[in-house]
């Protein structure tokens, strides 16, 4: 166990947060097929992580959290996503709002994000990611007025919105040449914020990734913590994508590794011949490939030296753990045989639910890209 993840008390040994994601994991795939089957977001799995302290997994120990980095929270997201792929995902997007102002306080000694990680510690707030809404370009209308901004935009895939209560996003700030992406936080309960009922998708279906609406919220110049050029690779992206994807992915690793469970399970209820047995070998090289990728990913960030480099080597993860996840899913549902055809067995929800590692950035044609332009020594500020 590493004892960092845990708040600790003389004389008595707690848990670690992989053993409490372990724990709750059963209740979580008692609910996955309903949530599924109803559009309807994991609200209760979101109750039970805050009262686990799940949420603070990833606040330094110091700061009142339990002190967990990048390895240990992936292994806590996959658990979670091997029992309910739409939770582990959705909360993969809280637990890299926390970890990336927490790495910053470990490595970089920034102080101003204190405030952020206690609340988030005391009082058990959810952060939400506004995903590909905020990339790189940035999205949303910031206009200059007296004392701040005035904040418009629609930040679609905001995975966990109906739990959250600060939004973490940006904005583009109207009349600037080059264009300026400001970058703040939005409260979730302010009258100008609304959630809009768009998350009526192929899979995943149970991260409530519903799209948020700001219509002139009021931001004070005081609270905007960046501004950056827009359509251009920022350090603070480099950090951003150098620890949120090893956290992103490993919810669909788990996905993966849940079907292959399942599939060798129905397997072995059936007459094996030559032929099931090559699927079941393609199946489990699919998936070692997938977690080599993830092994990859998790262990550049633990270099702890984001740059274009480490980006590079990330995405590069990304690419080859979704397309080998996907595979050895696809290759569960064919050893499954027809029994993996129904909804009852969960095979066919995971295949649906791991079709989204097709689509977070960088995707496999701006990675390839971003990759080729770093070997041949063209530039990739703008490759995104």
């Amino acid at each position: 166990m590493n004892t960092a993840s845990a708040l600790k008390k003389p004389g008595h040994v707690t848990e670690s947060v992989v053993d409490i994601a372990a724990r709750l994991a059963p209740s979580f795939a008692a609910g996955a097929a309903k949530a599924d089957a109803e559009d309807r977001f994991v609200s209760q799995n979101y109750k039970a992580l805050k009262a686990a302290g799940l949420v603070e997994a990833g606040v330094p120990v110091e700061l009142g959290g339990r002190g967990a980095e990048v390895a240990e929270l992936a292994d806590m997201i996959r658990t979670i996503a091997q029992a309910c792929g739409s939770t582990g995902l959705a909360f993969s997007m809280h637990t890299h709002q926390v970890a990336i102002p927490a790495w910053r306080w470990r490595h970089q000694k920034v102080t101003a994000v204190e405030p952020l990680l206690k609340r988030v510690a005391a009082e058990r707030i959810v952060l939400l990611s506004s995903g590909g809404s905020d990339w790189i370009a940035g999205s949303g209308k910031a206009e200059k007025v007296e004392g701040g901004y005035r904040i418009s935009g629609r930040k679609v895939f905001t995975s966990g919105a109906e739990a959250g209560d600060i939004l973490m996003t940006g904005a583009v700030l109207d009349g600037e040449t080059p264009a300026k992406v400001l970058h703040f936080g939005v409260p979730m309960k302010a009258d100008a914020v609304k959630i809009d009922d768009t998350w009526h998708t192929l899979g995943m279906r149970g991260t409530g990734s519903n799209d948020v609406v700001i219509d002139g919220l009021f931001v004070p110049e005081a609270n905007v913590a960046l501004a950056r050029t827009s359509g251009e690779w920022h350090p603070l992206f480099q950090i951003i994508s150098t620890i949120a994807f090893p956290l992103i992915y490993a919810a669909y690793l788990g996905v993966a590794e849940s079907a292959r469970d399942i599939a060798i399970d129905l397997a072995k209820k059936k007459p094996v011949n030559q032929h099931t047995t090559s699927l079941a070998g393609r199946m489990e090289t699919a998936l070692r490939a997938a977690q080599i990728a993830h092994r990859h990913m998790v262990s550049t960030a633990e270099q702890n030296a984001p740059s274009a480099q480490s980006v590079n080597e990330i995405m590069i993860g990304r690419t080859l753990v979704a397309r080998n996840a996907i595979e050895a899913v696809e290759l569960a549902l064919e050893l499954a045989g027809g029994a993996g055809f129904y909804r009852s067995v969960g095979l066919e929800r995971r295949f649906r639910d791991i079709q989204g590692a097709r689509f977070h950035p960088l995707q496999q044609g701006p990675q390839a890209t971003y990759t080729g332009s770093l070997a041949l020594g063209l530039p990739m500020d703008k490759v995104f």
